[in-house]
């Protein structure tokens, strides 16, 4: 029975990496197409209704791109559409968070330290959370805010740094972090299914039907590309976040979080207007370089539970299972005297300020808490500890095993 967690790492890892693949089709496609927008230049000798154009050289070839701001006088007989990178990529990372922060929620998504709910209502606030997001970004972008672009932006600054905060006070910082990535990247989603796509469909229909096309189409589409592409960065930052427990161990994380869509905002600036003139603006570097000293700043504050509590606090449900094994005494001390020099509260292994990946194991309480990912990494399979930190001996990896067994009764 227990080698289900093996067939669950492997489906989760298989997941992650069809999300990472088709991320990276939808940002690349989504960059190129915001920088070939900006580099397109009038030319008198342009068809009836073109915008721009533009010559690249790339694979040994020249492309000659030509724009219509609005739509050609005829429908093309081929059409390429962009919209699968960006679907697959929101399905694949969807499946991923309710693999790991559904599936996995005793582990990875509540913080009974910071808020005392059971799994499902933690669910239920994840899930939903997503959902609202859109909903209100939909909502702000339809109404007269639309006609003023700059206060629509800050406002959406608000929102996510408004959510950045909510969601630090309910789940783990790691979870905290992934879910904001995972509700900007679901507006980002959302921009491409419910607008782009819907108003490009419309203005073909028109083609084919030979009425000339309304250009307001074109244009609601333009401002929300415009919004995921000054999203895109912060996001990938997020999505990463979980492997670096300096972004997201600290009470600050909320705050780091926010300051990183400033450095999403100050960096595509740069990139925006040398595609568009040829040069960038040199000062974006300084604004993002100091923003990142001060992320850095926040990320030594410590935040979270002292040994001490974490020793006094009863166990939760998913915990007291491992624990009340017969094994789990050997299998604890194993746990710690392999493993707990790293990861600690203050780690003692020479330039680690932080544990990795922001398990700790020192007390009983984080060792039951983290049952599973001993076993996966310790026991099963020998990932951990790193052979040149201490050489864990086969006793102690066994007794993680049979711990394991034991609680599973196989």
């Amino acid at each position: 029975m227990y080698d289900l967690a093996i067939i669950w790492d492997w489906i989760a890892f298989s997941v992650r990496w069809l999300h990472v693949i088709t991320a990276m089709a939808w940002i690349g496609a989504s960059f190129y197409f915001i920088a070939l927008d900006l580099m397109l230049k009038p030319n008198d000798a342009l068809p009836k209704g073109a915008y721009g154009e533009e010559w690249e050289v790339h694979g040994g070839g020249f492309y000659h791109t030509v724009k219509y701001l609005v739509a050609p006088s005829e429908m093309p007989e081929h059409l390429t559409w962009h919209k699968w990178q960006s679907y697959v990529t929101w399905l694949s990372g969807a499946a991923l968070l309710m693999i790991i922060y559904w599936v996995g929620g005793e582990l990875f998504l509540l913080d009974p330290t910071k808020a005392d709910l059971a799994l499902w209502q933690g669910i239920v606030i994840s899930g939903a959370s997503l959902t609202i997001g859109w909903l209100a970004y939909d909502q702000m972008c339809k109404s007269k805010l639309s006609e003023n672009p700059t206060l629509l932006m800050l406002l959406l600054f608000a929102i996510l740094v408004a959510m950045s905060w909510g969601y630090n006070q309910i789940f783990t910082g790691r979870a905290a972090l992934l879910h904001l990535g995972a509700f900007t990247a679901s507006i980002m989603t959302g921009n491409v299914f419910f607008q782009i796509m819907p108003n490009q469909r419309i203005v073909v229909a028109d083609l084919k039907a030979g009425r000339t096309p309304d250009a307001k189409y074109g244009k609601i589409a333009k401002v929300r590309s415009t919004h995921n592409n000054y999203l895109t960065l912060p996001v990938v930052f997020l999505m990463l976040s979980n492997h670096y427990p300096l972004a997201f161990g600290t009470e600050y994380s909320w705050i780091i979080a926010s300051l990183i869509f400033l450095t999403g905002v100050t960096i595509r600036h740069y990139f925006n207007t040398m595609h568009k003139t040829g040069k960038g603006p040199n000062w974006t570097w300084l604004v993002t370089a100091l923003l990142m000293v001060a992320i850095a700043w926040l990320s030594t504050v410590r935040s979270g539970d002292t040994y001490e509590e974490a020793e006094a606090r009863e166990m939760t449900a998913y915990e007291q299972k491992f624990a009340s094994s017969e094994k789990f005494e050997d299998a604890y001390y194993a746990v710690v005297g392999n493993c707990s020099m790293c990861h600690a509260r203050e780690p003692s292994w020479e330039g680690m300020h932080w544990a990795p990946k922001g398990v700790v194991l020192e007390t009983e309480v984080d060792v039951a808490r983290h049952a599973e990912q001993i076993y996966l990494q310790a026991g099963l399979s020998h990932a951990m500890p790193p052979p040149n930190a201490i050489e864990m001996d086969s006793d102690s990896r066994n007794m993680i095993v049979a711990w394991i067994k034991d609680v599973r009764g196989s």
